[in-house]
């Protein structure tokens, strides 16, 4: 499996952030081709320093499929309305290890 993470800082109206976010930006993430799964969650620091406020894993069968779904149609959809939310991101891929 191959996995794209998303880490989104905290935006500066989290209200606003939520909204568009799950009732816009995930839907268009759904029709990615190849996509097999996703998740979501708003983690806690357990040590110092601060969590990221939001962390998106989107996973694709491998490192192919998940190249082509970002040449495709719909990544360009997802990539315009990216533009839409108002928080810092950073984004990481890689092989997923199940151990």
């Amino acid at each position: 499996m191959y996995r794209m993470t998303i880490h989104y800082e905290t935006p500066a109206d989290p209200e606003a952030f939520d909204q568009h976010y799950f009732d816009v930006h995930v839907p268009l993430c759904r029709p990615l081709p190849g996509l097999v799964g996703s998740s979501f969650s708003k983690p806690r620091a357990l040590g110092p320093g601060e969590a990221p406020y939001l962390v998106a894993q989107l996973d694709f069968a491998d490192a192919a499929t998940f190249q082509a779904a970002m040449s495709s149609p719909e990544m360009a959809v997802v990539a315009a309305d990216a533009e839409n939310l108002a928080a810092k991101r950073s984004m990481f891929t890689g092989d997923v290890t199940v151990g």
